[in-house]
């Protein structure tokens, strides 16, 4: 069996608090909030009543910055990350515990006129670091065969790549 390893989040909801930008005594700049995320919950006579989940998140470096900058409390944020947990000895001597989302990218989410922020950009952040996918303009069948009838196979459209003629020139 393969090991598989898979630790991805996507969280969309508002800011309960003003994020606070701190830096770490190595100069690393983070900051860490709450962002409440409405869920629906059991129904009192078919009516769905609306409950939130409150959701710890820590950012780091640039995407810190970002969050900082752009978005206060009610603020609409989406943000991507992983899951980390983390434990320590508090001072009482009890081994404390704590789960919290890592923030690796951020995004807007309200309409300029929505925002509680004045100013606001309409763009999202990712890092620099990070490579975006590449997206074909255009798609080509995924093979020359007719796609199976609707019965759940393979039919999918495949990128059309552009072809080279000479294998001479490929750098490898």
């Amino acid at each position: 069996m393969a090991n598989f390893n898979f630790n991805k989040v996507i969280l969309g909801g508002r800011l309960t608090a003003d994020p606070e930008l701190k830096t770490t005594p190595s100069g690393v700049s983070v900051t860490s909030f709450t962002i409440a995320v409405n869920r629906r919950y059991g129904a009192k006579a078919g009516v769905e009543e609306p409950q939130a989940d409150f959701f710890n998140v820590t950012a780091w470096r640039a995407t810190a910055e970002f969050i900082t900058r752009y978005f206060r409390k009610a603020s609409s944020i989406c943000v991507v990350g992983s899951i980390q947990t983390r434990s320590w000895t508090d001072q009482q001597g009890m081994k404390r515990f704590t789960t919290e989302i890592i923030a690796d990218e951020a995004f807007f989410v309200d309409a300029k006129s929505e925002s509680p922020l004045a100013v606001q950009q309409a763009a999202s952040y990712a890092p620099q670091n990070a490579q975006s996918p590449y997206m074909p303009d255009t798609y080509a069948p995924y093979s020359s065969a007719p796609a199976p009838a609707a019965n759940g196979g393979f039919g999918a459209a495949a990128p059309k790549f552009e072809e080279i003629a000479d294998d001479e020139e490929l750098p490898f």
